[in-house]
C-alpha cells in the first residue's frame, strides 16, 4: 500500500494541505499515524474519498467571491448585486467552481467585517484556492498587503478582475479619509475639536475638487 505525506497527497490531488486536515476533522478521511505522530495517506483512501463525491477534486479551481460597498444606500441601489454578478461571470468564463459568495456593507477601514472574516476562515481551512475581487480596495483600504500575504500562506491567490476603478471610488476614498482625520483629531483635540477639523478638512477637499474641475474645463476650452 502506497503511503504519502500530507504535502505529497495534497499536491497529487491539487488541494492545499489544510483541505486534508479539514476533511480529517469532518471524519471524511482517516490518515495512518506513524509512531512519531506524522500523517500518512493511502492513495486508495484518497481515491475512494474523491469517488464518493463528498469533496471537490481539483481544489485549485475552487474560488470565493468577495464584494463590498461602503454604504447601505449603495447596496440598495444594486451596486453590491452588480458587483457580485460581474464576479460570477468571470468565474463562469474561467471555469472556476464557486465555493462561497461573501459580501460586506462597510468601510474598507473596518477590520471586523463579517464577510472578510469568513474569507480568512475559509482560506485557513484550505477550502478554496483563489479569491476573486473587483479591486484591491474592495478587500481593504489599508493593510491589503498583509491580507494578501496571509492568504498566500494559506495557498490562496487573489485575483482583481477589473482594470479601471469605478466612478464612486474617489467618493469612497474621501469618506475614508474623513473617518481617519476625525478619529485622530478627536483623540488629539476631543470630540468638539474633531468636528471642527473634520469640517475644515471637508472644505479643503471641496476646494481641491473645485480647482480640479476648473482645470479640466480650461483643458476642454483650449482643445476646442
Amino acid at each position: 500500500m502506497e503511503l504519502l505525506t500530507i504535502s505529497k497527497a495534497a499536491k497529487r490531488l491539487g488541494v492545499h494541505p489544510n483541505s486534508l486536515r479539514n476533511w480529517e476533522k469532518q471524519g471524511l478521511i482517516k490518515p495512518v499515524r506513524l509512531p512519531g505522530g506524522q500523517r500518512r495517506y493511502s492513495m486508495d483512501d484518497l481515491n475512494r474519498l474523491l469517488g464518493s463525491g463528498q469533496v471537490l477534486a481539483g481544489g485549485q479551481e475552487t474560488v470565493v467571491l468577495y464584494a463590498r460597498v461602503s454604504t447601505k444606500k449603495q447596496a440598495e441601489a444594486g451596486n453590491l448585486d452588480r458587483q457580485i454578478g460581474r464576479l460570477r461571470q468571470y468565474a463562469g468564463e474561467n471555469g472556476f467552481t464557486v465555493r462561497a459568495e461573501l459580501t460586506d456593507v462597510a468601510s474598507g477601514l473596518n477590520q471586523k467585517r463579517r464577510g472578510l472574516t469568513n474569507v480568512l476562515k475559509l482560506a485557513e481551512r484550505g477550502e478554496y484556492k483563489k479569491l476573486l475581487i473587483e479591486y484591491p480596495y474592495r478587500l481593504a483600504r489599508f493593510g491589503y498587503e498583509y491580507i494578501e500575504r496571509h492568504l498566500k500562506y494559506c495557498g490562496v491567490e487573489i485575483i482583481a478582475i477589473a482594470e479601471k476603478e469605478p466612478e464612486d471610488a474617489q467618493a469612497e476614498l474621501v469618506r475614508d479619509l474623513l473617518a481617519i482625520v476625525t478619529s485622530f483629531s478627536a483623540r488629539l483635540y476631543g470630540a468638539g475639536g474633531g468636528r471642527k477639523v473634520r469640517e475644515g478638512f471637508r472644505e479643503l477637499i471641496a476646494e481641491v475638487q473645485t480647482g480640479e474641475e476648473a482645470k479640466e474645463e480650461q483643458k476642454e476650452s483650449s482643445r476646442s
